[in-house]
């Protein structure tokens, strides 16, 4: 709460209070009107301001046109007690405000201040934004990650909670990556940086955070249109009890202007106009605080009526931790087979590349290398040591018109081709992760009818996974392209949100409804194809979101709905003389509060 406007709340009720106690007199008039001024100047100033730039008729403008009517007719005290009512109503409004930022703020508390810098041997402070890829940082117990980095030396516990929402610490040691905004909370690290600071984790998300509130729900774009409207007729109905009616039928102007008065006071949207954003902004702030970042209340709004959801298998169904299983021989030496498989994967990071490399375990030259080429959805293509080698899945093969047979079984199958003919055949295994098939549960009780999973990898795995997880379809041996497809005919009849690691799928994150990204916290395609990124790889924070989502709207509809009943109730017994001044402040303010004490329950999710 604003310590300087609870003063002049505090200051303006004292003069008022005196004056009450007083006898009709030019003193007690003149307390009135220093009251009303500390209290309503500012309110004053930016109706003035609003109306003389863009005609704007905002509760700025009805409060100022009411109360400086009232004085006009000997209403003192009515019109000083207005204005210190609704600053009272507006301090509320502060306060809620603020206590959704500080959530906010929690999470922009994890921006870095500086970066231990490690040059010839010498330790510098420097800021983030001087550290460039392949510098060497020190970080020292209790100090927050700086940058995206590799660990070289050290090995400690990291708070990540900032990130992801989850309390527990973190172990890491020498070979882990390690995200800028976590805590090192034990022994020190040296880290080899692999982002500048612009594009590391940090970085993205406090973009995001900062922009989350510029995409706005079409719940918050009907308010802002209901406003536009609703004003300018409020004030024509209010100019017609007061001068129309009277003038018509030759009636007392006092009473019918008193009515009008009311009326304006009444009329003040002030409850749509605050709770409205501040419930989406509650609930985007209580998201964050559980490791779920929405880019904007639109995306909030629009994930409450999903009833489809679409997972990618690899990274988000599955762990993603490949491992190779087996190697069959059809020509060359298992070793060679890793060999060139190896070679031709050495630079991608793709989860089925990284578990060949660490199988092989060794040191890979580039300098054997030439001409790699990644095939999106089914491989590579490389010269090594100046021998054509294509590793890929059968359909590469095919592509590549490379004779072979294709075997069916539950694993992922990498053939490894050298000069046209396939050499052997690696297998490999993902593992389903230990929360999917739970999620899915819960999201079915909440009502989502239809789940899907796109894979490009073979049919014979699809179907393995799919019957474990009892999802309603599945589609396997896809390019990128053909998920386009496949999330376009369910568009149809859904509203479908998809799952993905951001990596390879921006394609069917911009054109489903709602794109979630998930896992691969510091990739730039999680952050920024994505409407919503879960800041881990646990399934069980989908249906969390959805909750909140859900929640969130059912607040704001809840806002919507009585606001309006209990605005045009009032408005049509001050139409007809039925509320006095008092009753019609009470009323107004009474409801803002109300709605705005709703709106913060969307941070207790």
């Amino acid at each position: 709460m604003r310590h300087r406007e609870f003063l002049r709340v505090i200051s303006s009720a004292v003069l008022f209070t005196i004056a009450l106690f007083l006898p009709s007199s030019l003193l007690q008039t003149s307390l009135f009107i220093v009251s009303y001024l500390i209290v309503g100047i500012d309110v004053i100033f930016h109706a003035i301001r609003g109306f003389g730039k863009r005609f704007l008729l905002d509760e700025h403008f009805l409060m100022s046109l009411a109360t400086i009517g009232a004085f006009l007719i000997g209403e003192y005290k009515e019109a000083v007690m207005v204005m210190i009512l609704y600053q009272i109503g507006e301090l509320f409004t502060d306060h809620a405000t603020e206590k959704s930022e500080e959530e906010i703020s929690k999470l922009m508390a994890i921006r870095p201040d500086y970066a231990n810098l490690v040059k010839n041997g010498k330790e510098k402070k420097v800021s983030p934004e001087e550290v460039r890829v392949d510098d060497v940082i020190l970080i020292k117990s209790g100090e927050k990650i700086p940058l995206d980095g590799v660990i070289l030396e050290g090995e400690s516990m990291l708070d990540t909670s900032s990130l992801t929402g989850e309390a527990l610490p973190q172990p890491v040691v020498v070979g882990d990556v390690v995200l800028s905004g976590s805590v090192n909370l034990s022994g020190s690290l040296t880290v080899r940086v692999q982002s500048e600071f612009k594009d590391s984790t940090v970085h993205k998300i406090l973009e995001l955070v900062k922009n989350a509130s510029t995409k706005k729900s079409n719940s918050e774009k009907f308010i802002t249109k209901f406003s536009k409207y609703y004003t300018p007729i409020v004030v024509l109905i209010a100019f017609t009890i007061g001068f129309i009616i009277p003038l018509l039928f030759s009636l007392e102007f006092q009473e019918y202007i008193e009515r009008a008065l009311i009326f304006l006071v009444i009329s003040c949207p002030c409850a749509l106009v605050i709770s409205v954003p501040l419930g989406f902004f509650s609930g985007i702030g209580g998201a964050s605080r559980s490791g779920i970042l929405i880019k904007g209340s639109h995306y909030l709004e629009r994930l409450a009526h999903i009833n489809c959801f679409v997972f990618d298998k690899t990274g988000t169904l599955t762990k993603g931790t490949f491992e190779v299983v087996d190697i069959i021989s059809l020509g060359l030496p298992q070793e060679k087979i890793l060999y060139y498989a190896s070679c031709s994967e050495r630079d991608s990071s793709h989860p089925i590349a990284l578990s060949i490399k660490k199988y092989y375990g060794k040191d890979i030259s580039k300098a054997k290398i030439k001409s790699v080429q990644e095939l999106s959805g089914f491989g590579t293509t490389a010269l090594v040591d100046n021998r054509e080698v294509i590793v890929g899945n059968y359909a590469c093969m095919l592509k590549n018109d490379i004779l072979c047979e294709e075997l069916q079984n539950d694993h992922t199958t990498i053939y490894v081709a050298v000069d046209k003919k396939v050499g052997g055949v690696i297998f490999i295994n993902d593992v389903v992760k230990e929360e999917a098939s739970s999620a899915i549960l819960e999201l079915k009780k909440l009502g989502s009818e239809k789940f899907v999973m796109l894979t490009g990898d073979k049919e014979a795995v699809a179907s393995h996974i799919s019957q474990q997880l009892k999802l309603d379809d599945y589609y396997a041996e896809l390019l990128p392209d053909d998920k386009v497809v496949k999330v376009e005919s369910l568009l149809k009849d859904y509203h479908v949100a998809f799952v993905g690691d951001g990596i390879n799928d921006a394609p069917v994150l911009a054109i489903c409804d709602v794109g979630i990204s998930m896992g691969r916290v510091g990739s730039d395609a999680a952050i920024e194809a994505s409407d919503i990124v879960i800041m881990t790889d646990q399934l069980k924070k989908l249906p969390q979101a959805v909750k909140i989502s859900r929640k969130t709207l059912r607040i704001v509809k809840q806002n919507i709905v009585f606001a309006l009943t209990v605005k045009f109730l009032i408005l049509l017994l001050g139409a007809f003389g039925l509320a006095n001044m008092w009753f019609a402040v009470v009323a107004d303010v009474g409801v803002s509060i109300l709605a705005i004490l709703n709106s913060m329950r969307a941070f207790q999710l």
